[in-house]
């Protein structure tokens, strides 16, 4: 990448967005193996963990650690997180109690030669980490980054983007439009990107909408819904795409589940026909409700297809409800979503033109 008898200048680019779950874990990560693959030593880290949930740090460190070791990171490559955002933490804080320098602590990731570009992944939206002066923009200014902003066209995101660019000013190098719809892609190509470009927000990448980017691993499922595995938990790394409601007659499902692709099926416990039916489809998992025992047919018939079977103790309605929220809504833990957005960033992302914005123009290789 350098010349000989050039000095390191480590350089800083934060990948943040105007909404949480827009994909910028996963163009992070593409972005990373792209560089990589043209001489681009890496680093990665993300100073604010952003996940507000009960399983805790541990969840939040889940994404780091998939990165560093999908790009096989020497410890030196990996900037620590300072501060996770759980309940505890937050609390802390507004209560005083924790008085840390946040923006301080930043100069760490300043220190010690990491490589070339150091790539950090930001908050969920422009507001978060505010409390501990770690939001995107404060971020930026405390590091000296470049900016690159993913979103997906979604509500009112043309608005986010002409604000975010208002805040960030010339730190903010460009944008992805992630998960575009086909129908959608026309319009935003001829209407939007224009639009964007002429308020001088250069989009450096529109990746279409990707059916397995958005799908759900059964095991994710199994955590999710707190399922029972009653068969093949060995083949929990299948990946489902689509959900399907087993609730009709029999003709009707066959006639439904045949138009479906990677599907979960779920139906009653006690819909023997439905779920033997299911398990002739395209099925990625069948999921039982009301936890009412399937038939020892439907469970040796299950073992033969490899797939698995799980039964939770909910309702139709409650388990539809989380599926739903759950896709498109995962973190990117599996290495087969890894080669797709990695293909995806290939065709669809200019990444020579983002080198060229961060002053390596004559560097490419």
């Amino acid at each position: 990448m350098r010349s000989e008898g050039v000095p390191k200048l480590t350089k800083y680019l934060l990948i943040g967005s105007t909404k949480a779950y827009s994909g910028k874990s996963a163009i992070a990560l593409g972005m990373a193996l792209g560089l990589r693959a043209k001489g681009v030593d890496i680093a990665y880290g993300k100073p604010l963990g952003t996940c507000f949930s009960s399983e805790g740090v541990g969840a939040g460190e889940e994404d780091v650690r998939f990165a560093v070791e999908t790009l096989k990171l020497s410890a030196i490559q990996m900037p620590s997180t300072l501060v996770y955002l759980d309940e505890e933490t937050v609390n802390k804080r507004l209560r005083g109690e924790d008085k840390t320098d946040y923006r301080s602590c930043l100069a760490g990731y300043l220190q010690d030669p990491r490589g070339d570009l150091v790539l950090l992944e930001g908050p969920a939206n422009l507001e978060e980490g505010s409390l501990f002066d770690l939001s995107l923009p404060q971020l930026a200014e405390a590091v000296d980054a470049s900016v690159l902003l993913v979103a997906r066209p979604i509500d009112l995101y043309v608005d986010d983007l002409l604000s975010a660019k208002r805040r960030l000013g010339s730190r903010l190098l460009g944008v992805v439009l992630n998960d575009v719809p086909s129908d959608k892609l026309e319009s935003v190509t001829a209407t939007v990107r224009p639009f964007l470009e002429a308020a001088g927000i250069p989009v450096l990448g529109m990746l279409p909408r990707s059916a397995l980017l958005r799908s759900v691993s059964v095991k994710e499922l199994v955590h999710q819904l707190k399922a029972d595995v009653l068969c093949r938990r060995d083949r929990l790394d299948l990946m489902v795409e689509t959900l399907t409601i087993g609730a009709m007659n029999v003709s009707s499902a066959l006639k439904y589940f045949r138009k479906a692709r990677n599907m979960a099926v779920v139906t009653g416990g006690d819909r023997t026909d439905i779920q033997l039916a299911a398990l002739e489809s395209s099925t990625q998992c069948l999921i039982l409700t009301g936890h009412l025992p399937p038939s020892p047919l439907v469970i040796g018939r299950a073992e033969e297809m490899e797939i698995p079977v799980l039964s939770v103790d909910l309702d139709t309605l409650a388990t539809v409800e989380i599926i739903d929220s759950t896709f498109g809504n995962v973190r990117l833990h599996e290495q087969i979503k890894v080669e797709c957005v990695t293909q995806l960033m290939a065709e669809h992302f200019d990444l020579e033109g983002m080198m060229a914005s961060l002053g390596w123009g004559d560097r490419v290789d």
